[in-house]
């Protein structure tokens, strides 16, 4: 096999033996560089060496197009000093082609979520839309807090509300927590972790005064939705998320102990509701289905109502409360609970909050009660 000083000139000069496919040259000053140039025209840069078992190994630098000289030699010397260490360059590089795309540790993390999470189409959503066109092609280890940081700032400059782009942080940094919990290779650490949460304020509840409510429960009590009355009466005196109550079943429901089970809440965990008095009146006169185990069905299909928001849609227009949210309704009872002196854990422990600061959101509607118990120690005093 030739060999020749490599440099420059001669790379850009060599040409093919006629009549063969390829050539190689091996450097004469680097121990194990080669270049080799095809018959077709195209080179590439090589190194090779004897293994641990007395066996040639070729390891590829890259191509002439796609590398300098300068680096490719710069490459060689380098991998010449690990095998005289002992090392073996195809090791590294198996080793680096074993580590997943983040598309693969995706694929896992999805498979899981649509077994264990009942918002399994918004992970999925956000998987899919934000994640993976960035970083779906890209190895595990090469994904670092520094670009994950700078994207997220892109994601906030497109427009996306920040708690959008902080539910995209969450579900990112969970795909490498589950992968470390089932030992995929490359996520050992956790790259998401190391990027701070940006503060932000996302606050969009609405709470109904009694006023509104009244003129909402008339207005539901109108909808061509006959079971939209009752789904709104239950979520204004549950304080339960909306998909938790269409979801229901009759057997979730202990009327004499006055106790709904919700089986799986959004926190992974069962809860009990507790029913009041008005709660139960609208629960035994709600309309029963033969064979329907669900609490309120739709009555078309008797399986859960996939959406009322057309009807929702309309019944608050009709209210005049342009711009509420069935969501609002949750936020609804946790006011009026904590505006009828019930204290801020009590609310909690009803709306299934995973912790207390969830609950402290709640925690300015509590004035007009704070108010009446100073005014009351106030006058006592006054009377003394």
């Amino acid at each position: 096999m030739p060999k020749a000083k490599l440099d420059h000139a001669f790379v850009s000069t060599a040409q093919c033996q006629p009549g063969k496919a390829k050539t190689d040259w091996y450097d004469t000053i680097v121990t194990g560089f080669v270049f080799e140039r095809r018959s077709s025209g195209g080179g590439t840069y090589y190194f090779r060496f004897s293994d641990a078992a007395g066996r040639q190994a070729q390891y590829k630098i890259g191509g002439e197009t796609d590398i300098s000289f300068a680096a490719a030699k710069k490459r060689a010397v380098q991998l010449r000093s690990e095998v005289v260490m002992g090392g073996d360059p195809r090791a590294k590089k198996a080793e680096a082609k074993s580590i997943p795309l983040y598309k693969e540790l995706s694929a896992m993390h999805l498979a899981d979520a649509k077994l264990t999470q009942r918002s399994y189409s918004t992970t999925e959503a956000y998987v899919r839309i934000h994640v993976i066109p960035r970083w779906g092609k890209v190895r595990l280890t090469d994904i670092e807090p520094r670009a994950i940081s700078q994207w997220l700032g892109e994601k906030r400059a497109e427009g996306l509300a920040p708690a959008t782009v902080e539910k995209i942080r969450v579900i990112f940094g969970r795909s490498f927590e589950l992968g470390a919990r089932w030992g995929v290779p490359g996520t050992d650490k956790n790259p998401v972790r190391a990027v701070s949460r940006k503060p932000f304020q996302n606050a969009k509840e609405r709470y109904l005064s009694r006023e509104e409510s009244i003129r909402l429960r008339e207005a539901v009590a109108q909808s061509q939705n006959t079971q939209l009355q009752h789904v709104v009466g239950l979520l204004l005196l549950t304080g339960a998320r909306v998909r938790e109550l269409l979801d229901a079943k009759w057997s979730d429901v202990d009327v004499e102990r006055r106790s709904w089970l919700i089986p799986t809440s959004k926190t992974g965990k069962p809860r009990h509701v507790p029913l009041s008095t008005p709660a139960i009146a609208i629960i035994e006169a709600l309309p029963r289905f033969k064979d329907c185990p669900f609490l309120i069905p739709n009555p078309d299909t008797l399986k859960p109502f996939v959406s009322i928001k057309h009807s929702w849609q309309r019944a608050i227009k009709v209210a005049k409360l342009p711009g509420l949210r069935i969501h609002d309704l949750r936020h609804s009872a946790a006011s009026f609970m904590v505006n009828s002196g019930v204290d801020l854990f009590a609310v909690g422990k009803v709306l299934g909050h995973a912790s207390y600061q969830s609950t402290q959101r709640y925690a300015h509607l509590a004035n007009d009660t704070l108010l009446a118990a100073v005014e009351a120690g106030a006058a006592k005093q006054a009377a003394a």
